[in-house]
């Protein structure tokens, strides 16, 4: 395993678990904000919070999920209806049976969202919740509003090399990488015996030949703005502005000095970016 990857996956879990710590919320696992809704195989969890215009927020893959958006939900609750959905597989939410694309994360999100309005509505989504966000738009425009996508690229091979050579997170690989934050999944998952098939199944996703294809992206009527860090490895720079003038409507804002993970990175940056936007 890469020492890089090793450190940066210590350094977030000890992020979200000062975060949290901090926030005194358990974003991902709060009773109080926690439903649930059944997507016909199985059901997926999402919490919310605030009242006003709704946006959703839908996390990253496998070390994602709602407590990555600690910083961001209280300040959008202030003046919006926040509904943060857990990605199947990923904390409460069940794995179910179905085979995992984004095409199908994106029909999870679509159910939950109108289980809960008839609204349109704003989509902020980090790494595969970003991807699942661009199938969202494609696949419902009538539904998103507008759409944040940080860190989200188009395909695979929008990684560096670096990152394309990290090869499969198996179950023994991340018990042995992150021993407390497999813990902690199993304990609220509620099947941690499908541990391993959730791994299996989330390789699959990854490693789809294209995640969203550039004349789906292209054909976006909603404004789009299109959020990552300059050095980024799962999504190139070049990449990045290559992704942004597909958009019909589309801002680009990228966060100096950071990598995927610019919510913890530059938390101030990225808000300053979304604020006027979503406004």
């Amino acid at each position: 395993m890469k020492n890089w990857l090793f450190m940066f996956v210590c350094w977030l879990i000890s992020q979200a678990d000062t975060a949290r710590a901090q926030s005194k919320i358990p974003y991902g696992n709060n009773p109080k904000a926690g439903h649930y809704h059944n997507v016909g195989d199985d059901t997926i969890y999402y919490e919310r919070y605030g009242q006003g215009k709704p946006v959703v927020l839908l996390h990253g893959g496998l070390f994602g999920y709602i407590d990555e958006y600690e910083f961001l939900i209280p300040r959008l609750a202030q003046t919006h209806e926040v509904i943060a959905i857990g990605t199947r597989g990923h904390g409460k939410s069940a794995i179910g049976t179905k085979a995992f694309s984004y095409e199908q994360l994106a029909e999870d999100a679509y159910q939950v969202i109108r289980s809960i309005t008839s609204d349109s509505v704003l989509v902020i989504g980090f790494s595969d919740g970003g991807i699942t966000g661009y199938n969202l738009t494609a696949k419902h425009p009538e539904l998103v509003r507008k759409l944040v996508a940080i860190g989200a690229p188009r395909r695979p091979s929008d990684r560096t090399l670096t990152a394309e050579k990290e090869g499969k997170m198996t179950a023994k690989r991340l018990d042995k990488m992150a021993p407390d934050f497999v813990k902690f999944r199993k304990q609220i998952m509620p099947d941690p015996s499908r541990w391993p098939e959730f791994l299996d199944k989330l390789d699959v996703l990854w490693n789809q030949p294209t995640f969203i294809s550039d004349e789906a992206i292209h054909q976006f009527k909603c404004p789009v703005l299109l959020l990552a860090g300059d050095q980024d490895p799962y999504f190139k720079l070049e990449k990045v502005t290559e992704t942004y003038r597909l958009f019909q409507h589309g801002r680009l804002s990228l966060i100096p000095g950071c990598g995927h993970v610019v919510l913890y990175c530059n938390f101030p940056a990225v808000w300053e970016a979304i604020a006027p936007f979503i406004d």
